[in-house]
């Protein structure tokens, strides 16, 4: 009986540990290929996207260069002399920009899009502070007292212009 149940483990244990070998590079083959198939899916979508994100970046770029008050100021000129009509236009213009580019978003990261809103939201709140200074009475004079601002420091898009131009620079 001893000699049976030893007979019976000198096959059983070389078995078991080879099937243990087996199974454990079966288990990594399986893994590794998972793993490869994963990457090469992920390379195919970049390549389909990169060309999609870089047009976000270009867009959001324009946005960016279009809501400058010098450019949006010069294309958009007062329908009247009232400065809270005018500043109303200029408001609405951004965020009809905004709007348009709103779904962007998508291919720009979560951090250069809180940059690019947090432009916007100040670009809004510049034309608003120069309406209540007391100086502006007029369309013309919101105008003037909004580029005058604008000679002492720069225009709050140019930070997110620069922000995309280092996140673009981060994709070759």
């Amino acid at each position: 009986m001893e000699q049976q149940l030893l007979n019976l483990l000198m096959y059983t244990i070389p078995a078991l540990v080879t099937g243990a070998i087996a199974f454990l590079f079966f288990r990594e083959h399986v893994e590794n290929e998972y793993n490869r198939r994963n990457f090469l899916i992920k390379r195919d979508l970049k390549k389909e996207s990169f060309p999609l994100r870089l047009q976000a970046y270009e867009r959001m770029s324009l946005f960016l260069e279009r809501i400058k008050p010098q450019s949006l100021l010069t294309r958009t000129s007062p329908t009247s002399s009232n400065k809270e009509d005018y500043e109303n236009l200029l408001i609405a213009t951004i965020e009809q920009e905004f709007e348009h580019n709103l779904t962007q978003q998508i291919y720009v990261s979560d951090q250069c899009w809180s940059i690019i809103l947090a432009a916007k939201n100040a670009t809004i709140q510049l034309i608003r502070k120069a309406n209540m200074n007391e100086k502006t009475d007029s369309a013309d004079k919101l105008r003037e007292v909004i580029l005058t601002e604008l000679m002492d420091k720069s225009a709050p898009s140019n930070a997110a212009l620069s922000f995309i131009k280092e996140e673009v620079g981060e994709m070759w």
